[in-house]
């Protein structure tokens, strides 16, 4: 069996979202009719007008949609979808988390599935590269500053700490429900954590998608940076 196949029919995508648009639409088509077998969406408490989109992913027999009655965070969404799979899809060997806004493309998310599968027991981060034209300033800053911190404080190498795109084997997902941060700074946290557990994870590059004229984000640039600087400085100090 080929690795495409087997990353379609043992992998899990795990699609957290907040009143999404029709990229969503698109990304959940794509992703249904290149063959993926199962697709988690978590609805973050999104407001009843963006309800629709996820009417229609509940349409595809691959999606099964849980609901948030209220925004609890990325990071909480993340941990909702990998309790479900540990508790109701036996047969995944692990899950793909992407993002609902087409950044992360098809192709690239074959790849990090089918690496995950040939390496067995790391984790792949589908990283981007920041230095090519047409990022978001506020990305660019954002992501080099705390790849910095990273390599500084952790010794952690990583060229993109902010990547939505990770595939990570079921062995691991227990741990990962149980770590802290509800928003952007779990993603951080997770990290951090598997430096700690000595999980290795290793880089996948993939493709730097944005439209500059339709780029939006949930990401408080204020708030949310803050939560990860304080998990980081708090981990020196354990």
């Amino acid at each position: 069996m080929s690795d495409n196949v087997s990353c379609l029919r043992d992998l899990t995508i795990v699609l957290p979202s907040l009143d999404p648009d029709n990229k969503f639409d698109a990304v959940v088509a794509d992703l249904a009719e290149r063959g993926f077998r199962q697709i988690v969406i978590v609805d973050d408490g999104s407001s009843e007008e963006h309800q629709c989109h996820f009417e229609k992913a509940a349409a595809y027999p691959c999606c099964r949609v849980l609901h948030h009655g209220v925004n609890k965070g990325k990071g909480r969404a993340l941990k909702t979808a990998f309790a479900y799979v540990l508790e109701q899809l036996p047969q995944a060997r692990g899950v793909i988390t992407i993002d609902g806004d087409g950044q992360h493309l098809p192709e690239d998310i074959l790849a990090c599935g089918e690496r995950m599968l040939r390496e067995g027991d790391k984790v792949i981060l589908g990283c981007r590269d920041f230095n090519q034209p047409g990022v978001p300033p506020r990305s660019v800053a954002g992501n080099k500053t705390t790849s910095r911190m990273f390599r500084l404080f952790y010794r952690i190498r990583l060229s993109d700490t902010q990547t939505g795109l990770r595939a990570i084997p079921r062995a691991y997902l227990e741990l990962f429900t149980q770590i802290e941060g509800e928003r952007f700074e779990y993603e951080t946290n997770m990290l951090l954590q598997m430096k700690k557990k000595g999980i290795v994870f290793l880089e996948q590059p993939i493709q730097t998608v944005y439209d500059p004229e339709d780029y939006s984000s949930h990401y408080n640039a204020v708030k949310d940076s803050w939560r990860i600087f304080k998990i980081m400085f708090k981990g020196l100090f354990r």
